[in-house]
């Protein structure tokens, strides 16, 4: 019979117990504190990058195969990381300490992204009529201007009307963009500091834009909210808008539209949307609500009925090839845009 970890509940972070710590070797320390998150996590390539094949596994301490979506914590938890004692730290600081997956680095094209249609949730990148997605160069921008990725335990139900937006979700994990200075890698779990929200609607549906920022960047102490983002970073969230606004036109799309006139709300808004979208993934990860083709096969949230064994979880992965192809192994050629105003 399988055994089953309990499910601890840390803040609106769920993980479970994590025997973890205790298999370290002997005077091993597994990080410094609460702000290594990446110490705890690994990645694990499959396939060739720029081919539709390749796939970017993820990995808990122990070296267990786990899903990015389903079993990072969507919240820092303010005593224990992964069942080890952290730094002590200001309540109100970790009350606002979350978990990032980067998705894709700033500068790049690549439109990688959290497959959440595909067993234990691989970074994938997107394909469209089967040909890989990369998002246009738009003067003055090179590729994404931002650290680009995810909130684990997050999800917009696309059943769900927003009633600040009056749309529904798009069916994934809320989306983050995190300002900081230092260019960072695809599947890094890295701790951020939110600090605002903005509105995009995307044919119709609420598709939420966070803006944060890495507790490690040289410059995180200046930023507490939205307005900050302006004092310290003025153009940057105009250039946000902007690059959201136009991202789709060379793709001979329309200009996104966003609720609220386009206006960033500030850290405690966003908060409350981060609270919502993580109590939507809940329910779906408890199968109290019609989850379509999402695939919701954990490791670490034992009482869901979609949790599994470590040992299925590595015959998951096992399926997906691990050689390389014959795909593209370069970037795509680099094509400007330069559209008026």
């Amino acid at each position: 019979m399988r055994a089953l970890l309990p499910l601890l509940r840390t803040g609106w972070g769920w993980r479970a117990g994590s025997p973890a710590a205790a298999r370290l070797p002997r005077g091993k320390s597994a990080g410094p504190g609460p702000h290594r998150a990446m110490a705890f996590y690994r990645t694990e390539e499959r396939g060739q990058p720029y081919s539709p094949d390749y796939r970017l596994f993820f990995k808990n301490v122990a070296g267990h195969y786990i899903s990015p979506f389903h079993d990072i914590p969507l919240k820092v938890d303010s005593t224990e990381e992964n069942g080890i004692p952290t730094k002590r730290a200001r309540n109100d600081e970790y009350e606002n300490l979350f978990n990032m997956v980067v998705e894709v680095p700033r500068w790049t094209n690549a439109k990688m992204e959290i497959a959440t249609k595909e067993p234990l949730n691989p970074i994938k990148q997107d394909t469209k009529d089967g040909k890989l997605r990369y998002v246009a160069n738009i003067f003055p921008h090179k590729g994404y201007i931002w650290n680009y990725g995810a909130l684990p335990q997050t999800w917009e139900d696309p059943h769900r009307k927003d009633k600040s937006t009056d749309c529904c979700g798009d069916n994934d994990p809320i989306d983050i963009c995190e300002i900081g200075s230092k260019v960072l890698s695809c599947g890094e779990v890295i701790h951020v500091k939110i600090l605002g929200i903005l509105a995009l609607i995307d044919q119709g549906e609420t598709d939420w834009k966070i803006i944060a920022i890495n507790v490690n960047d040289p410059e995180a102490s200046k930023f507490q909210d939205i307005d900050d983002v302006k004092k310290y970073k003025p153009g940057y969230l105009e250039a946000t808008l902007n690059w959201f606004r136009f991202y789709k036109v060379p793709e001979g799309k329309p200009e996104n539209q966003f609720a609220f006139n386009g206006e960033f709300k500030n850290k405690a808004f966003a908060l409350e949307i981060i609270k919502s979208t993580h109590e939507c993934w809940k329910t779906l990860l408890m199968k109290k609500c019609d989850g379509g083709a999402i695939n919701c096969t954990n490791v670490q949230v034992c009482d869901s009925p979609f949790h599994c064994t470590q040992e299925e979880a590595r015959s998951i992965v096992e399926l997906v090839s691990s050689s390389p192809n014959k795909g593209r192994n370069k970037e795509e050629e680099q094509v400007w845009h330069f559209l008026g105003k």
